[in-house]
This record gives C-alpha cells, sequence and structure tokens, in this order.
C-alpha cells in the first residue's frame, strides 16, 4: 500500500516538472520569437523619426488615423514623415487625413516626401505636412474634385429594360445611371463639387501661402511634374528622404543620424514595428489566428466626390 502511494506521489511530482518545463518552454520560445523580431513594441524603443507611407488610395480609414495620432502622442518620436505615393481618393478621406496630420504638426514637426505620384487627395495628404520634398519627375497637382456619372440609357433601350422611381423628390436619387439627367440636378451636383473645390483651392492658398487668384490658375486639374510643382510654389524642394531629413536637422535641429522607424497598421504591419497597445493588439489578432486585411479590400469602391488622379484611356 505505501509503495502505491509512493507511486502515486512520484507521478505527481513527474507531472508538476513536465508541467513546468513545458511553460518554461515555451516562455523561451516566445522570447526567442521576440529576439528575432527588431523594435517589439514592449517599453520605448528611443528616439526616432516615425515614417509613415501613403500609397494606393485614400479613403476615410480609421486606423490609419489613429496610427497618426499616436505617433503625435509618442515621446520617442522627434518628427514625422510623409512617404506618400498615391493618385488620391475620397476627398472626406483626404479631408481626415489632412486634419489628424495637421494635429501632430502641433507638437512634432511633419515632412512629406512624394514619392512616383501625389496628385489630388495625395497632394492634399502633402498638403498636411509643413515640408514638401518631390522627386523632379513626380507626378503632383491635380488640383480638382469630380463627380463622375454612368448613364446607361442606350443599353436599356436596347434591352427592353425601363427602371422606374417612386421618390419624395425630384432631386431625390439624382443623377443616376438610369436617366438622363435634368438641369437641376447637374446645377445641385455643381454646386457640390463647387463647394468641395473651394476647400481645397482654400488649402493650396493657406498652406503653399499663395494668392488666391494664383491659386486657381494652378488648379485647373492639370498635373505637374517635381520641378514644375517647385517652379508654382507648390513644393518646397527637389529630392527624397535625405533632402527632407537635412531640412528636419536645419529647421529643427533633428540629428540626421537618429534613425527612421516605420510605423503601419497594425493588421499589414511587421510586428516589429508596434509599439505600446498596438503590440499587444497585434499579439491578440496572432493568438486568435486572425488573418483579416483591411487595407487590400477597403479602395476597391470610392463612394462620394473623389480627389484622384489618372490618365484618360485612349
Amino acid at each position: 500500500m505505501s509503495l502505491d502511494i509512493e507511486t502515486i506521489i512520484d507521478r505527481r511530482r513527474l507531472k508538476r516538472r513536465l508541467s513546468l518545463w513545458r511553460v518554461a518552454a515555451l516562455i523561451a520560445l516566445g522570447l526567442a520569437v521576440l529576439a528575432l523580431l527588431p523594435n517589439t513594441g514592449f517599453g520605448p524603443t528611443g528616439a526616432h523619426v516615425a515614417r509613415v507611407t501613403l500609397s494606393g488610395l485614400i479613403v476615410d480609414d480609421r486606423a490609419q488615423q489613429d496610427l497618426i495620432r499616436e505617433i503625435g502622442e509618442d515621446a520617442n518620436v522627434e518628427a514625422l514623415i510623409l512617404y506618400i505615393d498615391s493618385p488620391g481618393g475620397t476627398t472626406t478621406g483626404s479631408e481626415a487625413l489632412y486634419e489628424t496630420v495637421r494635429e501632430v504638426a502641433k507638437t512634432k514637426p511633419v515632412v512629406a516626401v512624394l514619392g512616383t505620384v501625389a496628385a489630388s487627395g495625395g497632394y492634399i495628404a502633402a498638403l498636411s505636412a509643413d515640408h514638401i520634398v518631390a522627386r523632379g519627375n513626380t507626378i503632383t497637382g491635380s488640383i480638382g474634385v469630380l463627380f463622375q456619372l454612368t448613364e446607361v440609357t442606350g443599353l436599356m433601350e436596347k434591352l427592353g429594360v425601363d427602371v422606374g422611381f417612386v421618390r419624395s423628390g425630384p432631386l431625390k436619387a439624382e443623377p443616376n445611371m438610369f436617366g438622363t439627367p435634368s438641369a437641376e440636378a447637374l446645377r445641385s451636383t455643381q454646386a457640390m463639387v463647387d463647394a468641395s473645390f473651394d476647400w481645397f483651392v482654400g488649402l493650396v492658398v493657406e498652406r503653399r501661402k499663395l494668392e488666391e487668384a494664383n491659386a486657381r490658375i494652378l488648379s485647373d486639374g492639370r498635373v505637374y511634374t517635381g520641378w514644375q510643382a517647385l517652379e508654382n510654389g507648390l513644393i518646397d524642394a527637389i529630392g527624397g528622404e535625405d533632402v527632407a531629413r537635412t531640412w528636419l536637422f536645419d529647421e529643427h535641429d533633428i540629428d540626421t543620424a537618429l534613425p527612421t522607424e516605420d510605423w503601419t497598421v497594425e493588421e499589414d504591419a511587421e510586428f516589429g514595428s508596434l509599439t505600446g497597445e498596438a503590440a499587444a493588439r497585434f499579439i491578440g489578432l496572432v493568438l486568435s489566428g486572425l488573418s483579416e486585411k483591411t487595407l487590400s479590400t477597403k479602395g476597391l469602391t470610392l463612394d462620394g466626390l473623389v480627389s484622384v488622379w489618372h490618365p484618360e484611356p485612349q
């Protein structure tokens, strides 16, 4: 009987030891993974310049706006670089992005570096910065607002299809693709586009210190190279990130040797770029097995007014 009791006790001790070893192994594995990832985000990462890349279509992206606000609140961030490679997007998305960056600019210097394209809403994003740098061949400008109309009445006639409406007023759901827009509907739409355009031109006047008459001449929707934009006062310098860092040093005494770290929205970020609560949320996503990608789908549709540049098809 005593032998059985001793055997049971030994087995329990062995189980406890095995459990401890399992826990230790998991902890060691976790530490090894974290050691392989730079800038894990646990605790301060040290002073650095934050870089946020704005690419593709610009929409009202709350996750991106939260990220930029977090940069503004992080004491380790000395400045913000916006790398912009975007043809634009929705006017509301561009407006929200502009306002968010301007909040950060109250406490930290912001410089925009323009890539291949920074037009329309992409240029609105650039206007949110304190200083704009572009390559000589960057496509920028395209200052304007667009509301596209599609009409399929001819096709419907060929197919023998008709669409009727019961509506509360003559301008409800106007203009729409199932009929030729009335003059009143076109006037109403034009007034909306004009109001949004005036807001865009106002940003150019305010941020670029241009006379309104001159700004309106430049705002006929055309695109400019970086060299043309510099000549017309739409940007500040020709070059890349090195020129931006030189400006940060000359104007704000931010050491050019200070590291630049990429900040990205966590769903599409490498773990190493996340800090604080963002890192904790990322771990939660990994542990729960979630792999949803929002940035790959959010730009599939553009509703409302848009400020976006693209070459006309031939």
